[in-house]
């Protein structure tokens, strides 16, 4: 019987491995036969041969492609093909050779096409008497070259593999989207903006439409969140609005599907599937790429999904749709993943390890976003500045990681790789006239590198998030953050000895596991001593897998986590408008975004260190092209002169319109 775990579903006597990229059965789906034991286990996928970028290596695996070969094509001829590749597929589990089994796949689909004479089965040969020896059968199949050169099939091949060769039990035509109608909804970070982009384009690919109708949709995807408690609970009641949407589809359309998506699917699968029986698909972070097959799944009203978490997936190939076509700025993905394993964090069990997109493909997609006029590009990570590009070998031999002064990490010190200030510095060399941001960081990794180069470019933002989440050496120790509040800082005044006039945002969790009256009052010094211009507090919530879940006891109530709450968001309020307010006066460079969405006679848009700006729609001069008024629009460039300020908002009168590089003069 097929149980559920972490990873997938298998065979309780069988064991499977997270980096390997696997394709789910649907659920209930009777797998091959395992040659250990004879029970049913799920088929490992060939129909994604997720490490196509690595190499063949050693004496020993070319071992392993001759067993294989040998396997298959010895039992040829006396098994069914498709029997056949599942046994040389086991045979050939090390990641490379993935794509070796369906290949083998489709030889074997090939063959049944053609006459019996060419394949015929064991009783036709008995039939009609016809014998091939071993040598003719090896001499017509393919060669072992033939396997070298497809192993590596590159990866932005591979949706047309998908497209043309489905897996076994579906057919084409099935993957097919049909110009359903496709509804998408975004819960959560920045991230997850990130990936629904992500999704649709896959989505899009395979012949869906999208719909910003709820009511006409085909299927309804909720990008989902787990950080909190309360972000999972948003979703459940979610659920049970779109119940009624089912359930009472007329019988003359197609029937609604409902997908649960992102890190809510990765870490309640089972509760979800046994929970909420509306819902038809899961997908997990790393499993987008499979929403064409979970959906046609589901269309045979089976439930269906994947929420295995992958070593290497990063969707570099995969150019995300701009979900609003007027929007003036994009989230650009360039790692994913946490290997911190802070304390009380989910993110490292619903996004799994740290891995980073190749620089080459990130410059290509900055590229392509300025080439479409977009103005502002902010760079994501759940670690963005510990991004490690390891695809280029030449730089996987240099030093070790740099950490801030008084830093550590929970794990081994890497080695090597193209680290966060050599992106930054080909990303923000792309287009002078585009702002380049990037979140969101931990505070080990601020080399000086870094923060040079942020002082040195324009277009670089002079904005940093420095997440502190609490005050306390005790707590922060508690949290396994890797860091004092002494060492916190030293760090933000070094940073602001470094970037003049740097504005900072932070994060902060109220009543964390063993939190004492003591540790919250240095909290509040620390929301005093620093005078952050943004901010981002929340009451701790305790998740499942987590090590405080384990080790330590949630044993603050729920009504003093709230009262501390209450003071942080007062005496953050209270210092943030005084740094604010240091800004009246000034002329700041604002990147237009719309209205105002309490004022239509208002323009709104955001300054450099990503406050939201409001100032009057009204016509100005045009620097750029002397004695031309203009009204601002979405995309533009103008500097306005602050006359007053709020812990959120800064007002002001508009000037002139003009351009990034142009504003230094008056900012």
């Amino acid at each position: 019987m097929l149980q559920r775990s972490g990873t997938g579903f298998s065979n309780p006597g069988t064991q499977t491995r997270p980096d390997r990229s696997e394709e789910a059965l649907p659920l209930g789906h009777p797998g091959p036969k395992s040659r250990r034991n004879g029970s049913r286990v799920c088929a490992r996928s060939g129909g994604r041969p997720s490490g196509a970028a690595d190499r063949l290596r050693g004496a020993s695996v070319a071992r392993r492609w001759a067993l294989g070969l040998r396997e298959t094509l010895g039992c040829f001829s006396a098994m069914h093909p498709l029997r056949c590749v599942l046994r040389a597929h086991r045979c050939l589990r090390w990641r490379p050779l993935a794509s070796v089994s369906w290949l083998l796949l489709r030889t074997c689909r090939a063959s049944c096409n053609l006459s019996s004479t060419t394949c015929p089965s064991p009783e036709r040969q008995q039939e009609h008497g016809v014998q091939k020896d071993f040598s003719s059968r090896l001499a017509t199949g393919p060669t072992f070259q033939h396997f070298l050169r497809n192993a590596s099939v590159p990866q932005e091949n591979l949706s047309s593999l998908d497209v043309e060769d489905p897996p076994p039990y579906l057919t084409v035509d099935q993957l097919l989207g049909r110009q359903r109608k496709v509804y998408l909804e975004t819960y959560g970070c920045q991230m997850n903006v990130n990936d629904t982009e992500i999704a649709w384009s896959i989505l899009q690919k395979s012949g869906y439409l999208r719909t910003n109708n709820l009511q006409e949709a085909d299927v309804i995807l909720l990008v989902t969140c787990s950080i909190r408690e309360k972000a999972e609970q948003t979703i459940w009641n979610r659920l049970h609005q779109l119940r009624a949407l089912k359930t009472k589809r007329p019988r003359s359309r197609v029937p609604l599907r409902i997908g649960i998506l992102g890190c809510m699917a990765e870490r309640l699968k089972e509760e979800i599937l046994n929970r909420e029986k509306i819902v038809d698909i899961l997908a997990g972070p790393d499993a987008y790429r499979d929403l064409p097959r979970l959906l046609a799944v589901a269309e045979s009203g089976q439930q269906a999904a994947n929420v295995l978490l992958s070593l290497d997936e990063t969707y570099a190939d995969i150019m995300p749709v701009q979900t609003s076509p007027s929007a003036t700025s994009a989230f650009v993905s360039i790692m994913r993943g946490c290997d911190n394993m802070c304390s009380y964090c989910i993110v490292p069990f619903t996004r799994g390890r740290e891995r980073s997109r190749p620089v080459a493909s990130i410059v290509e997609e900055v590229r392509k976003l300025s080439e479409q006029g977009l103005k502002e590009v902010t760079l994501l990570g759940q670690n963005v500045n510990s991004f490690r590009d390891n695809s280029e070998v030449q730089f996987n031999n240099a030093m070790s990681t740099s950490l801030s002064r008084g830093f550590s990490t929970n794990y081994k010190t890497k080695q090597g790789g193209l680290r966060f200030a050599h992106l930054l510095d080909q990303v923000s060399r792309i287009d002078p006239e585009m702002r380049i941001r990037f979140t969101s960081p931990h505070p080990k990794d601020f080399p000086d590198e870094v923060l040079q180069l942020i002082h040195e470019r324009d277009n670089i933002c002079k904005q940093i998030h420095v997440p502190a989440q609490s005050g306390s050496s005790r707590v922060l120790e508690a949290m396994r953050r890797g860091y004092s509040r002494e060492a916190y800082v030293e760090l933000i005044h070094h940073i602001r000895e470094s970037i003049p006039g740097v504005s900072l945002s932070s994060d902060f969790i109220a009543g964390f596991c063993g939190e004492t009256e003591e540790d919250h009052l240095q909290t509040v010094s620390l929301l005093r001593e620093v005078q952050y211009n943004m901010g981002f507090l929340f009451a701790y919530s305790m998740r499942q897998k987590t090590r405080a879940y384990h080790r330590l006891k949630d044993d603050v109530p729920e009504e003093v986590k709230l009262r501390r709450l209450e003071e942080l968001i007062t005496v953050f309020r209270k210092e943030a408008t005084k740094a604010n307010k240091t800004s009246v006066g000034c002329t700041q460079l604002v990147l237009v975004e719309g209205h105002s969405k309490r004022s239509s006679t208002d323009l709104c848009g955001r300054n450099d260190g990503n406050l939201k700006v409001i100032f009057p729609d009204v016509e100005i001069e045009d620097v750029t092209n002397s004695g031309l008024r203009v009204r601002a629009q979405p995309g533009d460039y103008v500097l306005v002169k602050i006359t007053s300020a709020s812990s959120q908002t800064l007002k002001g009168h508009v000037l002139c319109r003009t351009t990034l590089k142009g504003s230094s003069a008056y900012c």
